[in-house]
């Protein structure tokens, strides 16, 4: 188009030129003809320049259109960085051939000093380049391969119990997130293919409306790109159609095991609100007919323990696929576990003494000896791993431990290593107890004898009827020897006096209040009577008067 505008231009120069020579000479009829091919030739000339204008313009308008292409392809920065990435790659690698080609040459033919620094030069080039290579993630790939990759699918797990359940849920959303991901990968190759064609489109247009080497060889490599990116997005849409189904059949194999589960959660879930309606109604029938305390709180711990045992076989039942071989494993393991909990074992097995045994119950009064201490106290709780006592004031804690009040927590293994005395075993409810006093060996002993005795048969009668009966009871279960309640004195010669000890029968909870009573009555007792005097240690002391000292003689007078 430049060639035909330039020579357009020079024959209209030339005529016009040539029009003062020549204008005299011509006549009116071929003036009118030289004018008409004037007027032809500017017009002309005019069409051409109009043309040229309209072509620049459409050239000015097509580079904004690129522009704002440009913009909007730079956007997409995940897919041409790859795409980048891969061109830089493919330069390296072009570059590395070169100078592999050139080192050999000249290791074979590198005579001179400057081919030879050549050479060394080459040589850390090439090092350089291959560490750049091994950077390169697409290296030995195609274009975009990670991102045509689908993610990953790791092994998926089995579901086997409710709380897998929520990772199979879990799972799911996963994996529809990554597939998202990928639809959305491939939305953006979609556009980003559209945007090239315009570009390449108008790169078409550009070289039609002007022939130039530049605008050719960016044609060429938009051909070349937009091919790429096209293979690539035929790539994604066979890949996803592939990966789409694999995620399905996934999917529904997840979902069979949380429908299996759920259904197994719901029949277990039946079950367990059966067993407990069940053991609510026990308790409540319990509750109904036990009356005594002690008896109805051992009952439903009883009850609650094998409630609670109940339903950890229907789960370990349930969600244990091969019990034979979790026993194999518990058998190999048992010898372990025995060592390393020995003492639990122990508790537990001393809990199932305690309870089947009915030795102790919550309630009683006991006594336990514990690292050279001793403990007395009423029994709060007993657990399938210790007892739980509540320290009482007691004579054990007036004259040994001078402190009461604590709860003690005792092993239930302490039944077989340790010495445990219950106060209130049975239907029994009282407990020996006495009181020693000693009087003079010059007093009434005998008097001092029946004054304890009515004195305790005063105060420990009510204990004693009771406990005849409670005696009574116990021969149903023991067999009982001597079964004499009533108060015993016993008196025994010591080097102060002789001693009277009363045992009597009192309340087992509460043995220093009668103790105290008792003794104090038996003082004003023996103090109002003149032939009985307490004992108590005493001296003596002898005091012995010093011997005279004979009178000194009288000296004779003296002879005059």
């Amino acid at each position: 188009m430049k060639k035909i505008f330039i020579i357009a231009a020079l024959f209209s120069f030339s005529l016009f030129a040539a029009e003062p020579a020549n204008i005299a000479e011509l006549s009116d009829k071929e003036l009118s003809v030289a004018e008409k091919k004037m007027i032809k030739a500017k017009q002309e000339q005019e069409a051409i320049a109009e043309e040229e204008r309209q072509r620049q313009d459409e050239i000015k308008k097509y580079v904004q259109e690129l522009n704002l292409l440009a913009n909007q392809i730079s956007k997409e920065k995940v897919w041409m960085k790859s795409y980048a990435s891969y061109l830089t790659s493919l330069d390296v690698r072009e570059n590395l051939e070169k100078i592999k080609k050139r080192i050999n040459y000249l290791r074979k033919n590198a005579k001179h000093v400057s081919e030879k620094d050549e050479l060394t030069a080459l040589i850390s080039k090439e090092k350089i380049l291959t560490s750049q290579i091994e950077k390169l993630k697409e290296k030995d790939s195609a274009p975009f391969s990670k991102l045509l990759t689908p993610p990953h699918i790791e092994e998926i797990p089995n579901i086997t119990n409710p709380f897998d359940i929520f990772t199979g849920i879990s799972l799911i959303k996963n994996l529809e997130f990554d597939f998202d991901d990928y639809v959305k990968r491939k939305e953006q190759l979609t556009d980003l293919i559209s945007l090239l064609a315009k570009e390449k489109e108008l790169y078409q247009k550009m070289n039609a409306l002007e022939q130039d080497d530049k605008y050719k060889e960016e044609l060429i490599a938009k051909e070349k790109q937009l091919e790429r990116f096209e293979t690539a997005l035929d790539t994604i849409i066979a890949t996803e159609d592939v990966y789409q189904k694999r995620l399905e059949i996934i999917e529904l194999n997840i979902n069979k095991d949380l429908e299996k589960q759920v259904w197994r959660l719901v029949n277990i879930s039946i079950v367990i609100v059966v067993v407990l309606i069940f053991f609510f109604l026990l308790k409540q029938i319990v509750k109904k007919y036990i009356t005594d305390n002690e008896r109805f709180y051992m009952a439903n711990k009883i009850i609650t323990f094998t409630n609670v045992t109940l339903i950890i076989l229907i789960l370990f039942f349930n969600y244990i696929e091969n019990v034979s071989y979790l026993v194999t494993i518990l058998g190999f393991a048992s010898a372990g576990i025995a060592i390393a909990m020995k003492d639990w074992f122990m508790s537990i097995l001393g809990w199932l003494v305690i309870v089947v045994g009915g030795s102790i119950h919550v309630g009683d009064r006991i006594r336990v000896d514990m690292d050279g201490m001793q403990y007395v106290g009423d029994v709060m709780d007993i657990s399938l791993l210790r007892m739980t006592i509540l320290e009482d004031i007691t004579l054990t804690s007036v004259t040994t431990n001078r402190r009461a009040g604590r709860i003690i927590f005792i092993p239930n293994n302490y039944v077989f290593t340790r010495m445990i005395a219950n106060y209130t075993h049975s239907t029994l409810k009282t407990v020996w107890d006495g009181v020693s006093i000693t009087v003079t060996f010059d007093s009434n002993h005998k008097k001092a004898m029946h004054l304890t005795k009515e004195i305790t048969k005063k105060y420990s009668k009510g204990y004693t009827d009771i406990t005849r009966k409670q005696l009574n009871k116990l021969r149903n279960h023991y067999s009982l020897k001597n079964t004499n309640v009533e108060p015993r004195i016993f008196t025994f010669i010591n080097p102060s006096g002789v001693t009277i000890d009363a045992w009597y029968l009192t309340n087992a909870y509460a043995t220093l209040t009668l103790r105290s009573v008792i003794s104090l009555e038996i003082v004003d007792a023996f103090n109002a009577e003149s032939d009985i005097t307490i004992a108590y240690p005493t001296q003596m002391l002898h005091l012995e008067k010093p011997a005279k000292s004979a009178p000194p003689l009288a000296t004779p007078p003296e002879d005059v």
